[in-house]
This record gives C-alpha cells, sequence and structure tokens, in this order.
C-alpha cells in the first residue's frame, strides 16, 4: 500500500473510531470526513480488518441505511447482531434509519485536534 493510500486507510479508521456506540454512519460520510476518500476506499479499509479488531466497523452502513453484503456472508449476519446489541433498531426492510441512528460526526474540536479540515458537513450522510 503506499504511503497516501495508507495514511487514508488511518485516517479511515480513526474516524470509524469515533462512532458512539447505538449509532451509525455512512461509508460515504466516513469517506466526506477524511476528505481523500471514497465511500469503496472505506468499505475497504474496514473490510481488511482482523476479526478482533476494536475498531467499531459494524456501525458503518451503506447509504441508505443497510448493512451491505461482502464476502462473508456470515459477516451481513454478524453485523446486523453487533448493531442490535448496541440498541439499533431496523426497520421491516432490513435498514436503519439514518434520521434515528445517524451519527452526526466528530466535534469540531476534535476534527482539528486530529487534522481533519472543518467543514460545516454534519447536515450530510
Amino acid at each position: 500500500m503506499a504511503g497516501d493510500e495508507a495514511r487514508v486507510y488511518r485516517q479511515i479508521l480513526l474516524v470509524v473510531g469515533q462512532i458512539p456506540r447505538g449509532r451509525v454512519a455512512t461509508y460515504g460520510q466516513v469517506a466526506w470526513i477524511v476528505g481523500a476518500a471514497t465511500p469503496r476506499m472505506a468499505g475497504y479499509a474496514l473490510g481488511g480488518l482482523p476479526a478482533d479488531t476494536e475498531i467499531p466497523w459494524q456501525r458503518v452502513v451503506n447509504s441508505r441505511g443497510g448493512i451491505s453484503p461482502r464476502g462473508d456472508p456470515l459477516a451481513t449476519d454478524r453485523q446486523r447482531k453487533l448493531l442490535a446489541e448496541e440498541g439499533v433498531l431496523f426497520m421491516p426492510d432490513g435498514r436503519i434509519d439514518l434520521d434515528l441512528f445517524g451519527w452526526a460526526g466528530p466535534e469540531p474540536d476534535w476534527l482539528e485536534a486530529h487534522g481533519f479540515a472543518v467543514v460545516p458537513w454534519r447536515a450530510r450522510r
């Protein structure tokens, strides 16, 4: 992995680590906060984590509030179970209501302290 790409992946994981229990963010939201990432990069960064990671990968969902399928079909069930244990509710169609469970993002002070741009992005998902 090239130096810039490794830096972006570290930033993605840093942001995901801030998502609080019982909240979710979208891949696009994480990418937007990082600034130099795409939603797909966020997915790759999370998909490459070891099984025993402390990064709350399960708190990142797709733009519709759904769990994105992975190569391992058991991962989808595991993600749903982990989110349900945190109090995240699923609608009958399997999606999460982002208005209820969506994360507003890091505080501006945290962003600045960690070298991220402080921009008024909170309304975006």
